[in-house]
């Protein structure tokens, strides 16, 4: 877990990489029906302006709110790390589900030009990018990412 802001921001970078790449692809793979090399390079394509939303969400709004409901009502200061971890990326990836879908119907819209579809594809892709990010953020991004940010940053290093 990081220790403060500064290397906050550093988690924060390397976990929306990580996150929203493999959400990219996968969306595009829902899109297209299958996982091959064109839905890689398209999923590859879309990511910088993803990215970049999804860092925006995930600074200003989500961790915001997922910290304030973790500390607020589900955690106690005494509660063991593995609990704060599950509580606040659990909270985190409702929040980023909620918000990336909605960044997602505005690009198929922008895409196909039906605009007034929105409402519509972004509850469709909630429940379908909730299902795939939950699992892989608590089984596969979060391990990783934690593991490769303390030994880049060990505990100690990245000063406030």
């Amino acid at each position: 877990m990081p220790q403060n802001q500064r290397e906050s921001l550093l988690y924060t970078v390397m976990m929306c990489f990580v996150m929203v790449l493999w959400m990219s692809v996968y969306n595009v793979a829902l899109q297209y029906g299958t996982l091959n090399l064109e839905v890689l390079e398209k999923g590859w394509i879309g990511f910088p302006f993803a990215y970049v939303f999804g860092m925006c969400c995930d600074w200003f709004v989500a961790s915001k709110i997922a910290k304030g409901v973790a500390f607020g009502y589900l955690l106690k200061p005494q509660d063991p790390p593995l609990k704060k971890i599950l509580c606040i990326s659990g909270g985190m990836v409702v929040c980023m589900v909620i918000l990336m879908s909605f960044y997602g119907a505005c690009e198929a819209a922008f895409h196909t030009g039906a605009w007034g579809e929105i409402p519509w594809i972004w509850l469709r892709n909630i429940p379908r990018n909730f299902i795939m990010a939950l699992p892989f953020q608590f089984l596969i991004a979060g391990p990783l990412v934690r593991r490769v940010f303390r030994r880049l940053f060990p505990v100690g290093t990245v000063l406030a």
